[in-house]
């Protein structure tokens, strides 16, 4: 895999196929995380491209209509964990070992 001055991928870099076979994790890891674009050579010619999955934008506006589309939890469910949120969270005070 070529690499820049500064160890980085070139986006668009080739890559044998056996180099590709060999160090595939390590090829994804680098998609992933900076997004670049490898072509896989086999015998000189390019077979296949590797890239990124473009990202679905998910928005402030979407995360509201997924809180609005999802069901509301009834009073009692409610009151149960009130409930058990104040029996767990209170204080541990504790016990003194040479109290009798």
């Amino acid at each position: 895999m070529s690499t820049s001055r500064r160890g980085r991928r070139n986006s668009g870099a080739t890559v044998s196929a056996t180099e590709a076979a060999k160090n595939f994790g390590r090829l994804v890891d680098r998609v992933r995380e900076e997004r670049a674009t490898y072509v896989v050579e086999r015998g000189g010619k390019a077979v296949a491209r590797i890239t990124p999955i473009d990202r679905a934008p998910f928005t402030v506006a979407d995360f509201k209509a997924l809180l609005a589309a999802l069901p509301h939890a009834d009073e009692a469910y409610l009151k149960a964990t009130e409930d058990a949120a104040a029996t767990r969270n209170r204080p541990r005070v504790r016990r003194n070992p040479w109290e009798r």
